[in-house]
C-alpha cells in the first residue's frame, strides 16, 4: 500500500507521496504528455458525462460546461450530501460529486501520474485535510467522500496544522528553548486559516485556531475582474457565462504572474485590452488581506503590539497558494518583521505536511484541538423559554480514542426538544458568539407514552414532574466529528444522532 498525504483544494488539489523520508509532490499527466504538479478541482459536463481534473479542463476546450470551486459548496451552513449540484446538463448530489472527483484522482494517480509505487500495489493509504475551521457536515462529507472513492483514510488533521509538520521539517533550527511556537497563516483558494502550533522535538500541539471560511484565492480574482470590467467601460451584468469564466480564467492566471517588481496587469475585456495598475489592484485587496490579519487576533493578543505578541514566535510561516500574492508577504513584514517565512512550495506546503503524518517512520505526533463549539439550547419554563449548555468548548484536545462528555438529570417534562448548534465560540458566561450552524433538532419522548405512533412535532411541551432518569452522552472523535446518544436510563430507549447521518 502507498502512502499519500492528499490536500482537497478549492482550486487545486495536491498529493504528496511517503518515499523513504523524503515527501516529493506528485505530477499528474494531461491528454498531450504534460506534466502539472496539481489536479485541477473542477468538473465539467460534456454530452450528458462528467468529467474530472485535467480532462474537466480538456472537455470544456471542447465546449463543455466547467464548474470551479465546487469545494466551497461544503463551506455553507446548509451544506449537506443530498444537496443537488447542477453540472451543465447533469443534476448529481454533492457527495456524489465529490466521491466522483476524488474517484478521478484516484484513477489519474495510478494511470495518469508520475507516482513511483509496487507493481500492482494499487491501494493507497492516505491523511487528508480539512480547513480548520471546518464544520462538522463539511468533515464528514470529505471523510466519507475519500472513503468512497477507495482511499484508506489514516487520518484526518486541520490543514494549517499540516503544514506545520512541513514547517517544523524543513526549518527546524528555527526553533528554540526561547521560541518553541510556530504561527501559520493559510490563505489557499477558498479558506483562510491560522494555526498557533507549539514544537517540541517531533511533538506539534495545536494551541489554536481561527479562520476565515469564505476568504481565499477566489475573491482576490473577484477583485481583479471587478477592477477590469469597470476599467473597460463594462457592466458585469452584460458578460455571458462562458465569457465570465474566461474572463476569471485570465485573472487568475493574471494574478498568479505578479512579482514584486510588477507594475500591470493587462487583460483582455470583451475584445478590448485592459491595464490596471498593479498597486491600484492591491488596494482594493488590502482590506482581504487585513480581515485574515484580524482573523488571527484571538492568536496574538492585540496586534498592535505584534513584539510582544511574537516574543516566543519561531516564526510566522505563509503556505497556501494565495499567498503567493506579492501583497500577503509584503504587508504581514511590515507588521510583523522579520520573523515571516514564505514555504518555499507555499501551494504544496499542506499536502507535504500531510505525507510527513502519513509517514510511520518519520516520528512526528500531533496533538490537535476542536476548532468550534458544540452545545444545545433547551426548553425551560414548559417551553416558553430557552438555554443554551455548552457541551464543547472550542479548543478541546481531540484524541484518537474520543473525548466524552456526560450530562444525568430527571427529566422534568414530557418531551425534549433539542436543538444542537455548532459555534464560532462561547463568552465567558457561557452564551455562543460568532456564527451559529445547526447540527440537529432532535425530539426525544420522556413519556413513554409518546414512543410509539405519535407525531412529536405536533406535542406541547408540558411540565410533569418527576420523569424518567435520562443521560446525555456526547462524543468527539479523533476528526472532530460529535456523536450525541440520549438515552432513558430507566428503559433502555435510546436515541443516536451522528453528524451528516
Amino acid at each position: 500500500m502507498t502512502s499519500l498525504g492528499v490536500d482537497f483544494g478549492t482550486t487545486r488539489t495536491l498529493v504528496a507521496a511517503v518515499d523513504r523520508g523524503n515527501y516529493p509532490v506528485v505530477a499528474f499527466l494531461d491528454a498531450a504528455g504534460e506534466a502539472h504538479e496539481h489536479f485541477p478541482s473542477v468538473v465539467a459536463e460534456l454530452g450528458g458525462k462528467l468529467f474530472f481534473g485535467l480532462a474537466a479542463l480538456e472537455a470544456a476546450d471542447r465546449g463543455g460546461v466547467l464548474l470551479r470551486s465546487f469545494k466551497r459548496l461544503l463551506a455553507a451552513p446548509e451544506c449537506s450530501g443530498s444537496q443537488r449540484v447542477c453540472v451543465g446538463a447533469v443534476d448529481v448530489s454533492l457527495f456524489e460529486l465529490l466521491v466522483g472527483f476524488l474517484g478521478a484522482l484516484r484513477v489519474a494517480l495510478v494511470e495518469r501520474s508520475n507516482l513511483v509505487r509496487k507493481k500492482g500495489d494499487d491501494a493507497f493509504d492516505a491523511v487528508i485535510a480539512v480547513p480548520a475551521h471546518a464544520h462538522g457536515a463539511q468533515r464528514f462529507l470529505t471523510l466519507e467522500a475519500f472513503r468512497a472513492a477507495g482511499f484508506a483514510v489514516k487520518a484526518m488533521i486541520n490543514e494549517p496544522s499540516a503544514a506545520g509538520f512541513e514547517y517544523s521539517h524543513r526549518q527546524p533550527r528555527t526553533v528554540s528553548k526561547q521560541r518553541t511556537r510556530v504561527l501559520v497563516y493559510d490563505l489557499g483558494g477558498g479558506t483562510f486559516d491560522a494555526s498557533l502550533v507549539k514544537v517540541d522535538g517531533l511533538s506539534h500541539d495545536v494551541t489554536g485556531t481561527a479562520g476565515l471560511n469564505r476568504v481565499g484565492g477566489d475573491d482576490f480574482d473577484a477583485v481583479l475582474l471587478r477592477t477590469a470590467v469597470k476599467a473597460a467601460g463594462v457592466d458585469e451584468s452584460e458578460l455571458e457565462a462562458r465569457e465570465r469564466a474566461a474572463l476569471l480564467q485570465q485573472c487568475r492566471d493574471a494574478k498568479e504572474r505578479l512579482t514584486p517588481q510588477s507594475k500591470r496587469v493587462v487583460l483582455d475585456v470583451k475584445g478590448r485590452e485592459v491595464s490596471i495598475a498593479v498597486d491600484d489592484y492591491f488596494a482594493a485587496v488590502t482590506p482581504l488581506v487585513e480581515s485574515t490579519v484580524a482573523a488571527m487576533r484571538p492568536l496574538l493578543g492585540q496586534l498592535d503590539a505584534p513584539a510582544e505578541a511574537l516574543a516566543d514566535i519561531a516564526g510566522l510561516y505563509l503556505v497556501g497558494g494565495g499567498s503567493g500574492l506579492p501583497l500577503v508577504p509584503r504587508l504581514l513584514k511590515e507588521r510583523f518583521g522579520r520573523r515571516v517565512h514564505r514555504s518555499p512550495h507555499p501551494a504544496a506546503s499542506t499536502a507535504i505536511g500531510l505525507a510527513i503524518a502519513a509517514d510511520d517512520d518519520a516520528g512526528f505526533a500531533l496533538r490537535d484541538r476542536l476548532s468550534r463549539g458544540f452545545g444545545v439550547f433547551r426548553d425551560r419554563n414548559a417551553g416558553r423559554g430557552v438555554a443554551f449548555d455548552p457541551i464543547f468548548l472550542p479548543e478541546v484536545s481531540l484524541a484518537a480514542e474520543g473525548v466524552v462528555i456526560s450530562r444525568r438529570y430527571r427529566a422534568a417534562h414530557n418531551l425534549g426538544c433539542f436543538r444542537f448548534v455548532e459555534c464560532s465560540g462561547v463568552d465567558e458566561v457561557g452564551e455562543p458568539r460568532g456564527d451559529l450552524l445547526p447540527f440537529a433538532q432532535v425530539l426525544f419522548p420522556f413519556d413513554p407514552a409518546l414512543r410509539k405512533g405519535v407525531k412529536l412535532d405536533k406535542v406541547a411541551v408540558e411540565r410533569r414532574g418527576a420523569g424518567p432518569r435520562i443521560e446525555e452522552r456526547y462524543t468527539v472523535d479523533a476528526h472532530g466529528l460529535v456523536e450525541v446518544q440520549i438515552i432513558d436510563v430507566d428503559t433502555g430507549y435510546q436515541q443516536t444522532h451522528r453528524i451528516g447521518r
